[in-house]
């Protein structure tokens, strides 16, 4: 684990033995990133920190829905950042943060192992970034903000990235050039899949902050507008997946119509095609056994029936296309 005390100097970084004696000094703030939650991290998290149990236990287990606790000294906070994967599938990257006075504890929760682990680390490392170049001087509720704020940054990423794919998905059925159809269908509800994923990550977070928007009494007053400001981040990814989302369902349709009206014509012109066809097959199976081609052929009442059935079909063939039927 990754232990710093961010002060007005600067940051120090501190090995998790010295983490009683810096908690116990309070001055500056407390950081300590654990990129995968193993043994040594509960005994710091149990030990060290005395969070609770429950809470250790979702930092251990993987989370599939974003959660917060309110406890008396500080809030609990699991969050999700998506990831693709092969296939089209979507890696919930999940982040746990406990928030208190004077520290803030950031647990990377249980990873996919096909997902690189440095993937998962990327927001807490951005933000560190800052704090080491003396752009960023927070407090426990700022730095916290920081670091969801890095990650709402990367689901408008993943957004803008879907966004891309469904605009050439668009281009390729207005222009007619969708090839394998099953190929197609595939890469529509991939990006579909991708669309619903990062909506429902974003739909959740805001909830849950807006959960904690109400938990005023265990809040600095410092930290309520913080709250209020990744509610309405989070908000507007879920409003950007919304509307890439309706605008792949009309891509859909129209891709779906289309197929659907070249089948009709098909099966309409198919249609014309055996009504043409049926005079020859009924005059045929009435000479069929009349009219042998051999030495002994009638060649001209042979060619008067053929010239019957061309004439019929001919007439038929003119009809349909008076009616519009071909």
């Amino acid at each position: 684990m990754d232990v710093q005390l961010i002060g007005d100097s600067g940051v120090a970084r501190h090995r998790a033995g010295e983490l009683p004696a810096l908690l116990e000094r309070g001055q500056g703030l407390v950081w300590v990133d654990i990129p995968s939650c193993d043994e040594e991290a509960v005994r710091v998290l149990s030990e060290v920190f005395g969070f609770h149990p429950l809470a250790i236990r979702d930092c251990v287990e993987r989370n599939h829905v974003a959660k917060v606790h309110a406890y008396p000294d500080h809030v609990f906070v699991a969050l999700h950042a998506p990831q693709r994967g092969q296939g089209g599938h979507v890696h919930y990257l999940e982040l746990d943060q406990f928030v208190g006075p004077g520290y803030l504890v950031t647990v990377h929760g249980p990873l996919n192992p096909v997902v690189d682990a440095e993937l998962a680390l990327r927001e807490t490392r951005a933000v560190l970034r800052r704090v080491e170049a003396g752009r960023l001087h927070p407090s426990s509720f700022e730095l916290s903000h920081a670091i969801v704020s890095a990650l709402t940054r990367h689901q408008e990423a993943f957004v803008a990235t879907l966004a891309r794919e469904v605009g050439l998905l668009e281009q390729q059925v207005m222009d007619a050039r969708v090839g394998d159809p099953e190929q197609f269908l595939e890469e529509l509800f991939r990006a579909r899949h991708g669309l619903v994923a990062v909506r429902t990550m974003a739909t959740l977070s805001s909830e849950i902050y807006g959960r904690m928007a109400t938990l005023t009494r265990f809040l600095p007053e410092a930290a309520q507008p913080l709250v209020a400001d990744l509610v309405d981040q989070f908000e507007r990814v879920r409003g950007m997946a919304d509307g890439q989302k309706e605008f792949l369902h009309g891509v859909i349709e129209f891709y779906r119509t289309r197929t659907e009206t070249k089948m009709t014509i098909a099966a309409e012109r198919l249609a014309v095609i055996a009504v043409i066809t049926l005079p020859i097959t009924a005059i045929s199976s009435v000479y069929g056994m009349n009219i042998i081609v051999n030495d002994r052929t009638d060649f001209p009442h042979l060619a008067a029936v053929l010239a019957v059935m061309t004439v019929i079909s001919a007439i038929l063939l003119r009809w349909a296309k008076r009616q519009g039927w071909w």
